[in-house]
């Protein structure tokens, strides 16, 4: 049913700020009012009739206010269907209906601003009230649910409009929004009996040290630090950072990883576990200074003597040979992580603008049959695997990315630019730095070119081989390039931004 008009009401609002336009509304189109408490007291000064939710359950507000509406004589009138079982079932048991609901839930939020006395706090944990809230918006097809004062004025004014009816769209925006409060109260709630509980861990400080930063969460299915300092908010988020590439790697050969800032500066995949350290830092020692080290495989003690001569923030591996803990803790401040998984979060999320946004996490698995060859030449069958090393390492690095890798190892790479072309100067002006020859490296790229000219760059630095999304309007262009020069292409179909 869409329209609905509304015959009676239930009130319960700590907060009375504007009630009295909606009250006088529903009066004017002569809804019978129920209410509670100081509720009652509010609209009676106003001179409007109103009956005592106690006087409709047959029972008193008892245990200092904790019982009043948790009753089937109130839930019962607010959940039944607006159909012949269940209103014959209200007037079997002599039960009403209850149309609308507005009800404003004790503050905790602030009073956990105000004060630290428990027992206040306690207090101010809403039973009822998120019962009433979560039993009309769930029947949100026949009620009306009121879940915060500035709804008052606004279902105030549809009702005058609409002779006392609602619509369903109206009616489902209100449990929408109903169903919000009541989700951010009891992730409060939640937050304060984790710090309790110590499942809120306060950091030193944030990004920043005029940042004040917390962590909640529990990461003890994913890690166990086994020495060093506490981890920091950028420790943290560089560490997640760290799992999130090095997962790319889980079942491979011994891959190492350094972060720096959230990008991967290094990374390399090699038969050992020592040849892929030294390989790894090779990649940018002087961006390795301080970073975060992950590994796809054990430390045994000779690589972490190589390790050791590193100034560096953290290290995580999923197992520590004999000495090595011993060996890398003697400089206190290092953070030594033993690994226990390499799977992470299928669904991401971020705050923004006053709320959340979430999206799958980037977990499509890259595999050589879905490169698609667009030019005429094309890679040997064994420089293959950097196609897909390329594509595991520029989807770790921010947009707009590049990577450019060699043997298993991403000797360059262009970061969090504003342009293609920009990333791809940075990506190779680095590895000229390092020392790298580029001839017969891999360009990955984490979307499409939008014109040629990064081809044509590419080529001029001795790059042969390219994969990228493609897609562009102007794909033809970098293909012509492309065959006009003996260069090999090949197409993805998926992009990978990373902001």
């Amino acid at each position: 049913m869409d329209s609905i008009h509304i015959t009676s009401a239930l009130i319960s609002v700590y907060d009375k700020t504007g009630l009295d336009i909606l009250v006088k509304e529903l009066d004017s189109q002569h809804v019978t009012i129920y209410s509670t408490g100081g509720t009652y007291n509010f609209i009676t000064q106003l001179g409007i009739n109103t009956i005592k939710v106690e006087d409709l359950t047959g029972y008193p507000s008892m245990l200092d206010g904790r019982v009043k509406t948790l009753h089937p004589a109130v839930f019962g009138g607010i959940l039944a269907r607006r159909d012949e079982d269940h209103l014959g079932q209200l007037t079997k048991y002599n039960l009403p209906r209850i149309d609308l609901v507005a009800v404003d839930l004790y503050p905790f939020e602030k009073t956990l601003e105000t004060t630290d006395d428990g027992n206040q706090i306690i207090e101010k944990i809403d039973i009822g009230g998120v019962s009433l809230l979560r039993a009309a918006a769930k029947n949100h097809h026949s009620v009306v649910v009121i879940s915060k004062r500035d709804q008052y004025y606004k279902v105030a004014r549809w009702l005058h409009e609409n002779n006392g009816s609602t619509t369903l769209a109206q009616r489902t925006l209100l449990a929408y929004e109903s169903f919000q409060v009541t989700s951010h109260y009891d992730t409060v709630i939640g937050n304060y009996f984790a710090e309790k509980s110590g499942n809120i861990h306060s950091l030193r400080y944030g990004e920043n040290p005029q940042q004040r930063a917390r962590f909640i969460g529990d990461t003890t299915p994913i890690f166990k630090q086994l020495s060093g300092k506490e981890l920091s908010y950028n420790n943290l988020v560089d560490v997640d950072a760290a799992i999130n590439i090095i997962s790319e790697f889980k079942n491979e050969d011994p891959t190492f990883v350094i972060i720096k800032h959230t990008n991967p500066c290094g990374v390399a995949t090699r038969p050992t576990v020592m040849e892929a350290w030294k390989t790894a830092l090779a990649c940018d020692p002087t961006s390795a200074f301080g970073g975060i080290i992950i590994s796809n495989s054990g430390l045994d003690i000779e690589t972490a003597k190589e390790i050791d001569q590193l100034f560096y923030e953290v290290v995580l591996a999923p197992e520590y040979g004999e000495e090595v803990v011993e060996l890398l803790s003697k400089k206190k401040n290092r953070i030594i992580i033993q690994l226990y998984s390499m799977e992470m979060p299928e669904i991401q999320q971020k705050t923004l603008l006053g709320g959340t946004i979430q999206q799958d996490a980037d977990l499509l698995p890259i595999e050589e049959e879905n490169f698609h060859q667009v030019t005429k030449s094309t890679i040997p069958s064994d420089r293959k695997e950097d196609l897909i090393f390329g594509i595991k390492c520029v989807r770790h690095l921010k947009s707009n990315a590049i990577a450019i890798v060699k043997n298993r190892q991403m000797i360059g790479s262009g970061v969090g630019q504003t342009s293609r072309v920009d990333a791809l100067n940075q990506a190779i002006d680095k590895a000229k730095r390092m020392g790298f020859d580029l001839k017969g490296s891999v360009l990955a790229s984490d979307a499409f070119f939008p014109f040629a000219d990064s081809v044509e760059l590419a080529h001029k630095s001795g790059i042969q081989y390219i994969i990228q999304p493609g897609g562009s309007v102007r794909d033809a262009d970098s293909i012509k390039y492309c065959d006009d020069n003996e260069m090999a292409m090949y197409f993805t179909g998926v992009r990978h931004f990373k902001h």
